[in-house]
């Protein structure tokens, strides 16, 4: 996911992100290399040492699909393919930076001749591509496009200050610590039982130290709620799905990635419908049953898989999106998966369309910046006092570590779905309102309880983290954490949820 031009945060959100615009890299793909946990290194052959900041760390690429908001219906599936490609020459090179540390030591033009060129090449041949796919329907492709084919090598120190912002006194400032500590990290010895070589986690991506705070020792960031009018929609429509306790997963994302294998590079738990993979249709998802107790609920609702990283590893670890692409640890299943539809504080809603897709959050928020993200990181006791967005929590003895999102509540009335899948539905503004014409649907919102062994940092380094699954090159960052959400009803049900929210019912 990943792929946006145009989102409103909710005042949640606006207040738990602290960071500003500027720490936008512009979008595309940041690659980390695996370093070891001292920021230099000694050179055995003229005994000098080496600052590893001096290094290329990271590889920078414009994201293409930010460029593709109007895209022919017609040409949609070839496009969608190629942009899956693009992440897959990320996810490739990434894999060869990590594992070339030696050979770039040994050659400064190692990244360049080696990585940077070849996959500007790469790109170029993608990016060709998508012209041709739009010329075939008689469009014209954005004369953009080409500008997008280069990557650029940054520092270890250059990436500290774009991709974060820097932890003080408990207050996020964009949840990325800028100092000698932050070097990558590289895994030595196998599972290193779940202690981290510097902040680089158990497969050397993350997360690092400086990715988690004590919230005890947060100020409180909660915002007051708009004020609801008299013509507000008061009620709600909970739906009992399950917690992915059968353990229906896999990396796909139909959303994003229709008919490619592995498109997301991560591992998802799924409740709701149990037939949704890459190759599903909307046909598919009609036939194919629900974890759900109302069996008209065929929704699929899916998320990234939240693992600890305690040096063991889980079922995927020789596997593709899952220790193939960093994604290590043990997986850890919610102990509560609240589903709830809400209603607008500002008026009546209208019903879902069959077949919405909507996506909330940013899988690629370590590179795209903080625009589209959408993450809520508290613990059971501080939900209402504080939610965190670019910092994992660590949570007090006796409490639990609880991930909300609350999706777009707005939708334009006409698309299921759009070319980077944002600019269908949009969020209400700071007063509770839909703009430019948008209509007020009942907001679903998800809240996930996991039972999670309390991580320890120390010395700049944190034993038995917890990450979300992500891009391998995404660092496992809070802030790329993202929903899923497809509407697929039965029964007459979408009416039936908005018509208990806007009479002020409680309905489940």
């Amino acid at each position: 996911m990943g792929r946006n031009t145009r989102k409103r945060r909710t005042p949640l959100a606006t207040k738990a992100i602290a960071a500003s615009a500027a720490l936008a890299l512009g979008g595309g793909g940041l690659i980390w290399a695996n370093y070891y946990a001292s920021a230099h290194e000694t050179n055995a052959q003229n005994n000098t040492t080496k600052a590893a900041a001096a290094q290329v760390a990271t590889i920078t690429c414009p994201d293409v699909g930010q460029q593709l908001t109007n895209v022919p219906n017609a040409a949609k599936s070839n496009v969608d393919r190629e942009l899956a490609t693009l992440d897959k020459q990320v996810t490739e090179a990434y894999a060869r930076l990590a594992s070339t540390r030696q050979a770039q030591a040994n050659d400064t033009g190692f990244v360049q001749n080696a990585i940077l060129g070849p996959l500007k090449d790469k790109r170029t041949a993608v990016i060709g591509r998508i012209k041709i796919d739009f010329k075939r329907v008689g469009a014209t492709a954005p004369s953009s496009l080409d500008a997008l084919a280069a990557c650029t090598g940054t520092t270890a120190d250059q990436a500290q200050t774009t991709a974060g912002g820097q932890q003080q006194g408990g207050q996020q400032q964009g949840g990325q610590q800028q100092g000698g500590q932050q070097q990558g990290g590289q895994q030595q010895g196998g599972q290193n039982n779940g202690q981290q070589q510097g902040n680089g986690g158990q497969a050397g991506n993350g997360p690092s130290a400086a990715d988690f705070v004590d919230i005890t020792k947060v100020q409180p960031n909660v915002p007051a709620k708009p004020r609801r009018t008299g013509n507000a929609s008061n009620g709600t429509f909970t739906t009992r799905c399950g917690v992915n306790a059968n353990k229906n997963h896999n990396t796909d994302n139909v959303i994003v990635a229709p008919g490619v294998a592995n498109g997301a590079h991560h591992l998802h738990d799924y409740v709701g419908n149990q037939k949704v993979n890459a190759f599903s249709d909307n046909n598919t998802f009609l036939q194919g049953g629900t974890s759900c107790q109302n069996k008209n609920d065929l929704s699929s609702y899916y998320w990234p898989v939240v693992r600890v990283q305690d040096g063991t590893q889980d079922f995927d670890q020789n596997n593709d999106g899952g220790g193939k692409e960093g994604n290590v640890g043990r997986i850890l299943v919610p102990q509560q998966a609240q589903i709830k539809y809400v209603g607008s504080p500002t008026g009546k809603v209208v019903a879902m369309p069959q077949f919405l897709r909507i996506i909330t959050g940013d899988a690629k928020t370590t590179t795209n910046g903080l625009a589209n993200a959408n993450a809520h990181w508290s613990c059971t006791g501080f939900e209402n006092k504080v939610q965190l967005t670019t910092q994992y929590p660590i949570c007090p003895q006796g409490s639990k570590v609880v991930r909300t999102f609350a999706f777009q509540s707005c939708w334009d009335g006409q698309n299921i779905d759009s070319a980077n899948h944002r600019t269908h539905v949009a969020f209400a503004d700071a007063n509770g309102n839909c703009q430019n014409g948008f209509k007020a649907i009942p907001q679903l919102t998800m809240r996930l309880v996991y039972s999670v062994p309390r991580p320890v940092v120390q010395n700049g380094q944190v034993k038995n983290a917890y990450a979300v699954d992500g891009f391998p090159e995404q660092l496992h960052k809070p802030a790329t954490d993202h929903d899923d959400f497809i509407s697929v009803t039965n029964g007459g049900l979408a009416n039936k949820i908005a018509n208990c929210v806007n009479t002020g019912q409680r309905c489940q």
